[in-house]
């Protein structure tokens, strides 16, 4: 069975027809030729794949794109306004926060909806005080860790994303 859906990416509203079974990834990758999101494990396990859906991160590889037929997607590629990166992208530039760079838009991506919701006062597993008021500034090293553990990196990147993320957690979100 097919249906037609429209989903704004990126800020371009776009139509694709598609087999109900159709994941978003590969509607955006394989319909629609976005090709920011990447196709790692194909199983939800690496984040290789992670956009932001309608404001919060969602491994596109485990979501239905009829299911979200009207929604906005945010890839790393759409991030940038004006023709500038966004602070989070800047920081993994500035932080040399990639090797082979195959994980970035997820990672990317994960780390803009992390901030976001640590914005929101989302504790997370390694928050101390669930009663206190979680800042994206105040955010330590384990915090971070925590809430990025759903992106992998094969290169072993992670001490130099760790640094883009510690310090750029409070512009990121203003």
């Amino acid at each position: 069975m097919e249906a037609r859906i429209t989903l704004r990416v990126d800020g371009e509203e776009r139509s694709v027809t598609l087999d109900t079974r159709t994941t978003l990834l590969d509607a955006l990758r394989d319909r629609m030729e976005v090709t920011s999101p990447k196709k790692g494990c194909d199983h939800g396990q690496c984040g290789a794949c992670t956009v932001l859906l309608d404001g919060r991160r969602q491994l596109a590889c485990l979501a239905l794109a009829v299911a979200h037929d009207g929604a906005e997607v945010t890839t790393a590629a759409g991030l940038a306004r004006d023709g500038e990166p966004h602070p989070v992208q800047q920081a993994f530039l500035d932080e040399d926060g990639f090797q082979c760079g195959y994980c970035t838009p997820g990672q990317v991506c994960s780390a803009v909806g992390m901030l976001q919701e640590a914005a929101a006062g989302a504790p997370s597993h390694a928050t101390a005080d669930l009663t206190a008021r979680v800042t994206p500034g105040a955010l330590d090293d384990d915090e971070l860790r925590e809430r990025m553990s759903g992106n992998l990196c094969r290169c072993g990147a992670y001490v130099n994303i760790l640094a883009a993320l510690r310090g750029r957690a409070g512009e990121a979100v203003s």
